[in-house]
């Protein structure tokens, strides 16, 4: 009995610190300090919310650049993030990559296709490409928007984004950005 009491103290005092205080203090911390990113890294279009930094979308016409293909759910269904974990001689894999590449042939791909329009990310969600798999579609793009094919790769190298620090990760290109730029050039 002599022990009850200390457990019943620690066990109030431990749920204060760690089930109160911590997460009150962190979550404190995120909106004082990373107020974007604690919220979502959300991306606005004027007041309204268009989407996330941090989760891509699904753009499928033709004035559009089109994102890396998802394998979460009906595409880019956060809660059903995950990869299609198929492996390098799984038919099914040699099929969804096949079926791609001829869209992006019917679409006016010339050339190699990069493999990242070809192939899901891991997550599902990658919200961007690569520069490669922009430049195979600007003349598309350009064509349905009715510009000029050195004005679209233009804004695509803009909305490069650079590896940090120069050393890590790749360039990459934001998809919901750079279509958004698009959407802003023409309705000026």
């Amino acid at each position: 009995m002599e022990h009850v009491r200390p457990a019943i103290v620690l066990l109030a005092l431990f749920t204060l610190l760690t089930g109160i205080a911590y997460p009150l203090a962190v979550t404190g911390i995120g909106q004082t300090l990373f107020a974007d990113k604690a919220d979502g890294s959300l991306i606005r279009d004027g007041e309204r919310v268009v989407g996330s930094r941090l989760i891509g979308q699904s753009f499928t016409g033709p004035a559009y650049f089109w994102p890396r293909p998802s394998a979460a759910g009906d595409g880019y269904d956060a809660a059903a993030s995950s990869g299609s974990n198929l492996g390098p001689t799984s038919a099914a894999l040699v099929e969804q990559v096949t079926a791609r590449t001829g869209q992006l042939r019917e679409a006016g791909v010339t050339g190699p296709v990069p493999a990242d329009l070809a192939t899901a990310s891991a997550s599902g969600l990658d919200p961007h490409i690569s520069p490669a798999a922009a430049a195979v579609q600007v003349a598309r793009v350009a064509a349905a928007r009715g510009l000029g094919e050195a004005q679209v790769a233009a804004l695509v190298r803009e909305h490069t984004q650079q590896p940090l620090l120069g050393l890590f990760g790749a360039p990459a290109v934001h998809v919901l950005d750079l279509n958004l730029a698009l959407d802003r050039l023409t309705r000026q």
